[in-house]
């Protein structure tokens, strides 16, 4: 069963309204607003709303700067490291971005780092930036909790470090991939607690017996499968060494759990790369190409068992115009726990605002 439509605007504006509450600036609120509103419009939803209490509770116990003084360093023509002073990854990231970009604009590429930020939700939101902008972005960041072991270990010094890549495209929606390097992202995991519901075997494995965990009240006592063995073990350790050690922030037994510490503050990790497309070949050409290149894999034929082939991205514009016209799927469960807040904040409640 579907859970009930929230209207965007109204989880926009319980969010806002949160953050304010809790010493966020109005502008700043309104940039995190719109930026969690964009995870949960694109189907990212275990990096929306869901999301929400916990940011409000590492602002109040100190573990988050509410009035963040985020600034950058141009470091070379195409290179810029952004220090977030402990504010909301999601404005630190969009300085980030929004610096890249600038930088691609001018030298054609640009590599933009990140340190002393937070969790920022979902990774596709910040490689999708590019794409206004005729550009390919690429986006990883070192995860805010250790859930997954080195290749045959016992102990959990990985995170889920996601990689984002996003691909403009002509008339076809563009490429837009955004994974974890685990089987299945923690906030999902956390999702799946909250409803009570079990996990699919293959998710998780007893970090003492190696054997497979479905009881997602269990999980914390889990490790997070990577995806593809140890390639994905592989690649998270590249990543969080590029977002993580190469900007001076948290790796590995330095990276901060921030679903149990909410005082302490986490100095994530992130990259950014933008690379403008016009600098290889002319952007309606590279378009052109890209949709051949999307229908030709669209009408190769299918596996039985299969209906159709799904691309990276491509019900991703699809959905957000869907969920903006008739609302965002949130699960009673979720409501009930926005609304608890809501109460603790002395806001409108979410069920208030429909």
């Amino acid at each position: 069963m579907s859970p009930p439509r929230v209207p965007a605007t109204a989880i926009a504006a319980l969010i806002k309204d949160a953050m304010m509450a809790v010493g966020v600036p109005d502008a700043d609120a309104t940039k995190v607003a719109e930026l969690m509103l964009e995870a949960d419009l694109t189907g990212a939803d275990a990096h929306g709303v869901f999301r929400l209490p916990q940011y409000v509770r590492r602002i109040k116990a100190g573990g988050v700067n509410s009035r963040a003084s985020i600034t950058v360093e141009k470091t070379a023509p195409a290179t810029a490291t952004v220090d977030g002073d402990n504010g909301m990854g999601h404005l630190v990231m969009q300085r980030a971005a929004d610096t890249a970009i600038e930088l691609a604009k001018e030298n054609g590429v640009s590599w933009v780092g990140a340190r002393r930020s937070n969790h920022a939700g979902a990774a596709g939101t910040y490689a999708a930036m590019a794409l206004p902008h005729d550009m390919i972005g690429i986006y990883s960041a070192v995860a805010n909790a250790n859930h997954m072991p080195a290749w045959g270990a016992a102990e959990s010094l990985l995170s889920t470090n996601p990689i984002a890549v996003a691909v403009p495209a002509g008339d076809e929606p563009p490429v837009v991939l955004d994974i974890a390097t685990t089987v299945v992202s923690y906030g999902t995991v956390k999702a799946y607690k909250l409803k009570g519901k079990p996990m699919p075997e293959g998710w998780m494995i007893g970090a003492k017996d190696g054997k497979p965990i479905t009881d997602s009240a269990k999980s914390g006592d889990g490790l997070l499968m990577p995806i593809g063995g140890h390639k994905g073990s592989g690649l998270a350790l590249v990543l969080g060494l590029l977002a993580g050690v190469l900007n001076g922030a948290a790796f590995g037994r330095e990276v901060v759990d921030f679903n149990a510490d909410d005082e302490s503050a986490c100095n994530t990790g992130h990259f950014i790369i933008a690379l403008d497309v016009s600098r290889f070949l002319p952007i309606a050409a590279f378009k052109a190409q890209i949709d051949r290149q999307l229908r030709d894999l669209k009408s190769s034929k299918v596996l039985p068992g299969f209906d159709e082939i799904r691309l990276p991205g491509e019900q991703r514009r699809a959905r957000r115009a869907e969920r903006a016209q008739d609302g965002v799927p949130v699960f009673p469960e979720v409501v009930e726990q926005l609304d608890k807040l809501a109460g603790e904040l002395r806001i409108t409640p979410l069920r208030a605002r429909r």
